[in-house]
């Protein structure tokens, strides 16, 4: 009987660590497919071949932190280019290229620090560095929060006029 417990006790809690195991697994799994799909993505934006931006669901909510002439949440993909993206995009003679320093992955949240680089239309340098949270699911990004130096970005988004 006491040999019935033990073997019972035993068996219960290889199952736990089994299905422990595999969901740290699945878990692992899952970040590194965010990871590699935000890196993709960069190393897209580097060779003019899309962007991180494609990674966008239509519903995505982007929220800038802090003071920028930009802050505040956007409620959707397209309310994000078009207040956003596409107007600073329309301030640059070239295309922002981007510099990662690091691609971090925890759970469904993917964070990207890098550096940013341009020329604005006006001749002068574009140049600030990037910190994105990007909160994933089934691949795609449905919200982010970003931060960056505003004084750089709000320099740039008075000083030079958009051309579209």
């Amino acid at each position: 009987m006491r040999f019935r417990k033990v073997r019972l006790v035993v068996v219960g809690a290889v199952l736990v660590l089994a299905a422990t195991n595999a969901t740290v697994m699945a878990q692992a799994e899952v970040e590194e497919k965010n990871r590699h799909a935000v890196q993709a993505a960069f190393d897209n934006w580097r060779r003019a071949a899309g962007g991180v931006f494609d990674l966008l669901a239509s519903d995505a909510k982007w929220t800038i932190v802090g003071r920028s002439a930009v802050s505040g949440t956007y409620q959707s993909r397209r309310d994000f280019m078009d207040q956003v993206v596409i107007p600073f995009n329309a301030r640059l003679s070239t295309p922002l290229v981007p510099t990662v320093r690091g691609i971090y992955a925890d759970g469904d949240m993917v964070i990207a620090l890098w550096d940013g680089a341009a020329m604005a239309r006006d001749g002068k340098p574009y140049e600030n560095t990037y910190s994105w949270y990007l909160k994933m699911r089934n691949g795609k990004i449905v919200s982010a929060t970003a931060f960056y130096d505003p004084i750089a970005f709000d320099d740039l988004w008075k000083r030079v006029r958009p051309v579209y």
